[in-house]
């Protein structure tokens, strides 16, 4: 019996353990996302993307610098790629997507950039403090990665071919913040996010070089059409 009991208390210290270690709740996590992000103004940030698409067996990559500002009108947003060379831009209306290669811009409402019922993956890119509407969230079964970070899995409450599941890293700095000061002190404390689609096809987008709120100019946002361009309307 002696045993038994000593087996049982080891097994409860470290369930104790177990449970401070993994620090924030679900609830919390989320909070601290969504509240950080109702406060993001603008964002600067670079990025690294990943693509796997799942039938061919290939895996994509590409990367450059993105840019998001809040605006009555809509969210704005700019995404210059190095690799591969192309320009996707957005003044909350209108979206030109620039192929310098093809020499080629496409130019669509920002309505048909997500058609066929794919809003939740605009939602995704221009408004965080969407999750608990548009998602159920959980821990995903490594709640967190060795750095710390906070790992969830979002399942759209709607989901579409282009998004059945978003599985985001929060910055777990950011979280323990808002435990203890109780309000979140930082804007977009995602790490990164990978999306996977019905094919099984997922991207994953990793953020570095984050600064928020340091008043981008909307003019970051506006696309001149080069000469000698084709230009396709959608």
């Amino acid at each position: 019996m002696r045993r038994y009991a000593v087996l049982a208390l080891a097994l409860i210290i470290n369930a104790l353990a177990a449970a401070t270690s993994f620090g924030a709740d679900l609830s919390q996590v989320v909070r601290a996302l969504e509240q950080g992000y109702g406060s993001l103004n603008d964002l600067q940030a670079d990025f690294s993307q990943r693509s796997t698409l799942a039938t061919m067996k290939r895996e994509e990559k590409g990367g450059g610098e993105v840019f998001i500002k809040m605006a009555r009108s809509g969210a704005m947003f700019r995404f210059n790629y190095t690799k591969p060379k192309q320009q996707i831009v957005s003044n909350g209306k209108t979206v030109w997507y620039y192929l310098p290669e093809n020499k080629q811009v496409m130019v669509m409402e920002v309505s048909h950039l997500f058609e066929g019922g794919n809003s939740v993956a605009l939602n995704y890119l221009t408004g965080m403090g969407h999750i608990s509407r548009d998602f159920t969230a959980a821990f995903a079964s490594q709640p967190r990665d060795k750095n710390g970070n906070y790992v969830l899995d979002l399942t759209p409450k709607k989901p579409t071919p282009a998004m059945t599941k978003l599985q985001l890293t929060v910055q777990g700095e950011a979280v323990d913040r808002f435990v203890a000061e109780g309000r979140a002190g930082v804007p977009f404390p995602i790490v990164s996010s990978v999306v996977y689609d019905q094919m099984g096809n997922t991207t994953r987008i990793e953020f570095s070089k984050v600064k928020t709120n340091r008043g981008v100019s909307s003019e970051k946002f506006t696309f001149k059409i080069p000469a000698g361009v084709e230009v396709v309307k959608r």
